[in-house]
């Protein structure tokens, strides 16, 4: 299996031309997801703070609120700094099936989800983890994401 990338974007359109990268020379997984799970995902966490966050299953929502009001700008802080790990779990929902068919669909459905983000002018939705955001901490964020899951696509050329 071939080893991750290293990537730094500086702009959310970087992101989305290494996904058109990589829709054009092919690549090869270093991880579990192919293009289209990964642009995906992306796109669905990039739309929440626009269009809102899944409900939490009820259960769930004191524990992710006592996280949120007790160390979720630390944890904040340390996803700024370091990224992402890998491994750690997400919401299913939030991962295309694998079918290797739809990477072209999925690259340009994050391209239109990031110009959407982009042109938001209104509030965001504070994320259920990590609380309110402001557009910048928010775009940081998301950019720590896509820095994290592309670089398990590796470009074949």
């Amino acid at each position: 299996m071939p080893e991750r990338r290293k990537l730094t974007f500086a702009t959310l359109n970087d992101a989305v031309a290494d996904a058109e990268n990589l829709l054009a020379v092919g690549y090869e997984k270093a991880g579990n997801w192919d293009l289209a799970q990964v642009c995906g995902h992306l796109s669905e966490w990039l739309r929440f703070p626009i269009d809102g966050f899944p409900k939490v299953p009820l259960l769930l929502r004191p524990v992710l609120a006592m996280v949120r009001f007790t160390i979720g700008k630390k944890m904040r802080a340390k996803v700024l700094a370091n990224g992402f790990q890998p491994g750690t779990q997400t919401m299913a929902e939030t991962v295309p099936a694998a079918d290797g068919s739809s990477d072209a669909a999925a690259v340009a459905k994050l391209k239109e989800t990031v110009e959407r983000f982009e042109a938001h002018a209104g509030t965001l939705y504070p994320s259920p983890l990590f609380g309110s955001t402001t557009k910048d901490e928010a775009r940081a964020l998301h950019l720590k994401h896509c820095e994290h899951h592309l670089s398990f696509l590796i470009p074949k050329a």
